[in-house]
C-alpha cells in the first residue's frame, strides 16, 4: 500500500499493526489480538477523520494515487469480448488511449479512456496518460465508427492533460483536441463519460462532452492543473493548495455547478483501498446513465448534449 503525505499518521498506526501480526505468525504462542485489533481500530477512526473532510488539494493527491483502478482495470472487469482497436490510419498507435469494441451487460458498445500504466515500464509505455495528436485522432475514428453502426460510447478519463510535447504541438495537438471534442458534440449516439481519476484540461475535455458525466468521488476535473494554475497566476507552483480551492475541480463542486450528472461514492479512503468495490460502483453508474439514453433518436441525443453544455454552470455559480 502506498501511503500520500497526508496518510503518514496512519501509515505508521497500520505499519505497527502489521508488525504484530507478522511477530504472531512467527511466533504462535504469542497472543497480541487485543493489541492488533485496538491498533485497527484506532487506524480506522483515522481513516475516517482524514477522508471526512478532504480538501480539494487532498482530492487531487487521491485522484492521482498510483494504485487507484485504472482505464485497464475497468476494461477488463466490467467489459466482455472487448477487441482493442489501434491506429489513427495517419501517423500511429498512442498507447495512452485505449479503446475498442466491447460488450456491457451484453450490450455492444465502443469504450475510449486513457491509460496511465501501473509500474514504471507500463507508465513509460503509455506515457503517464498524457495522449498525443494520433491518440484524440484514434478516438475521433472509433467515435465515427460507433456512429455508423449505432453504438453507446463509453469514455474513462484519467489524464493530467495532453501531452506538450514539441512532437505533439507539431502534429496539430491543439487541433486534434479540438476536433475530437467537436465529434463527441455531433455523434448521434449515446455518449456517457466517468472521471475515474483525474481530468486534466482539453485532454480530458476531448473525451468527456458527453451526454451525461459522473466523477468518483475524490476525482478532479478541470481546466488546469493546481500547479499550473499557481505558476501562471501567483510565479510559483507551490501555491497549488490556493490554486486547488479557486478551481473548484472537485466532484462536489462540479455537481453544484452543473458540469457533473453523478457523484459515484469511493469506499473509505479511496478507490484504492478497495478496487473491486469502486469498479462495480462505475459499473452501476455506466448503467444507469446509459439506460436513460438507449432508444433516443439520434437528433434528440445531439440536442440533449448540446443543451447541456449551453447551461452549465447557471446553477451553482454562488455557491
Amino acid at each position: 500500500m502506498n501511503y500520500l503525505e497526508f496518510e503518514r499518521p496512519l501509515a505508521e498506526i497500520e505499519g505497527k499493526a502489521e508488525e504484530l501480526r507478522a511477530l504472531a505468525r512467527s511466533n504462535s504462542e504469542m497472543d497480541i489480538t487485543k493489541e492488533v485489533e485496538a491498533l485497527d481500530r484506532k487506524a480506522e477512526a483515522l481513516l475516517k477523520d482524514l477522508y471526512k473532510t478532504l480538501t480539494p488539494w487532498r482530492k487531487c493527491q487521491v485522484a492521482r494515487h498510483p494504485d487507484r483502478p485504472h482505464c485497464k482495470d475497468y476494461i477488463e472487469a466490467l467489459f466482455t469480448e472487448f477487441t482493442p482497436l489501434a491506429g489513427d490510419r495517419n501517423f500511429a498507435d498512442d498507447h495512452a488511449v485505449m479503446g475498442g469494441l466491447a460488450r456491457f451487460n451484453d450490450r455492444p458498445v465502443m469504450v475510449i479512456g486513457h491509460e496511465k500504466g501501473h509500474d514504471t515500464k507500463t507508465r513509460i509505455e503509455r506515457n503517464f496518460g498524457m495522449a498525443r495528436p494520433e491518440g484524440y485522432r484514434k478516438a475521433i475514428r472509433l467515435m465515427d465508427m460507433a456512429h455508423r453502426f449505432g453504438l453507446p460510447v463509453i469514455t474513462l478519463i484519467d489524464t493530467p492533460g495532453a501531452y506538450p510535447g514539441k512532437g505533439a504541438e507539431e502534429r496539430g495537438q491543439a487541433e486534434a483536441i479540438a476536433r475530437s471534442t467537436m465529434k463527441c458534440l455531433e455523434i448521434g449516439v449515446p455518449l456517457v463519460s466517468v472521471i475515474i481519476g483525474e481530468g486534466g484540461s482539453g485532454g480530458a475535455v476531448a473525451f468527456a462532452t458527453g451526454n451525461r458525466l459522473a466523477m468518483l468521488e475524490h476525482s478532479v476535473y478541470s481546466v488546469i492543473s493546481p500547479e499550473g494554475c499557481a505558476s501562471i497566476l501567483w510565479k510559483d507552483s507551490d501555491k497549488m493548495r490556493e490554486a486547488a480551492e479557486a478551481l473548484r475541480l472537485t466532484a462536489q463542486d462540479l455537481l453544484r455547478l452543473g458540469v457533473a450528472d453523478q457523484v459515484i461514492e469511493e469506499p473509505l479512503g479511496g478507490a484504492q483501498r478497495d478496487r473491486k468495490a469502486t469498479i462495480a460502483a462505475v459499473g452501476r453508474a455506466i448503467e444507469s446513465m446509459l439506460s436513460g439514453l438507449v432508444g433516443k433518436k439520434p437528433d434528440a441525443l445531439v440536442r440533449d448534449r448540446r443543451q447541456k453544455f449551453l447551461t452549465m454552470g447557471a446553477k451553482g455559480i454562488a455557491a
